[in-house]
């Protein structure tokens, strides 16, 4: 297929900018070594007309974060018409909201975490109560597990809070569940193998995600073959149920008793050599460059 010069979006100004730097180098070789004229954009230091100027065809979205993966892009690149990989705007958007995407999935029946909107006039010690210890605080619309925080002892959730809210005025207190985590990737309508991610260290933090070598993924998961396919099939209702399309990633957490329940999307999951959509394709025998050929060849506008 001829994509004619495709533009990979890397980099921009978000606090994911460095994580989106290799996503896009990673993409970039793949693209390039499937013959695919390629090159680098960075929406940072460049503006998006320069795309027609450039003569591109199609864009490859391998931004992470705001800007890139919760609508802005995509609204622009419609705008042109100028077809791109992944999600449109509204379920870059929602899945970008962790409290939206919440919103959506309760309301269509799909599990969730027990959680609570933290401000700076909610009652910390009345939420640590209702919610129990240990706890999670995060802000709404970050991704890498950025402002992220375990609270583990009574009064931590001021603490916790005031890191989450330098990244967003919108704060989630969320129940810890104590059963692991996995993770699924999605390639249009079909679950990949389904992932158990075991961190090292406190939790699946950013140093984890990208800078550890000591974290262990497990493909198979271990669940069993019938319980994967539950977890695939919910996994794959929460993405559609965003109006999720082309490629993504929903991570599912367990509690003590084995219950599944949604925790976030991902529409512009990591491409660099610790992400986990490329490990599950590897593992259902789709090499990398053949990933990225095939979620280019999806791209549209909406």
């Amino acid at each position: 297929m001829n994509f004619g010069k495709v533009a990979v979006m890397m980099g921009g100004d978000s606090a994911e900018r460095e994580v989106s730097l290799k996503s896009g180098a990673a993409v970039l070789a793949a693209l390039r070594a499937k013959g695919v004229d390629a090159i680098a954009f960075d929406p940072k230091d460049q503006v998006l007309e320069s795309l027609r100027t450039l003569q591109v065809s199609r864009v490859f979205i391998a931004l992470h974060g705001r800007g890139g993966e919760d609508g802005s892009l995509q609204g622009a690149l419609n705008l042109m018409n100028m077809p791109y990989t992944g999600s449109g705007v509204l379920a870059s958007a929602l899945a970008m909201d962790k409290w939206r995407c919440k919103l959506v999935w309760s309301a269509v029946g799909l599990p969730v975490p027990d959680y609570e909107i933290v401000t700076p006039d909610s009652t910390f010690s009345a939420i640590e109560a209702r919610l129990g210890l240990p706890l999670f605080v995060k802000p709404a619309n970050e991704g890498s597990s950025i402002g992220i925080s375990k609270v583990k002892t009574a009064g931590g959730l001021a603490g916790a809070y005031a890191l989450a809210a330098q990244y967003d005025a919108c704060v989630i207190a969320e129940r810890f569940l104590a059963g692991g985590e996995f993770t699924v990737g999605i390639i249009g309508d079909q679950a990949l193998p389904v992932i158990r991610i075991e961190p090292q260290t406190e939790f699946y933090d950013f140093e984890a995600k990208y800078s550890r070598d000591d974290t262990k993924y497990h493909i198979p998961s271990g669940l069993g073959a019938a319980r994967e396919a539950e977890i695939q099939s919910m996994a794959v209702r929460a993405f559609q149920a965003l109006g999720g399309r082309g490629w993504g990633r929903i991570d599912v957490m367990l509690d003590a008793e084995g219950r599944a329940w949604c925790l976030e999307a991902n529409t512009s999951p990591g491409m660099t050599d610790h992400s986990l959509v490329p490990m599950a394709a590897r593992a259902a025998g789709m090499a990398f460059e053949e990933l990225v050929v095939k979620l280019l060849a999806e791209a549209r506008c909406d």
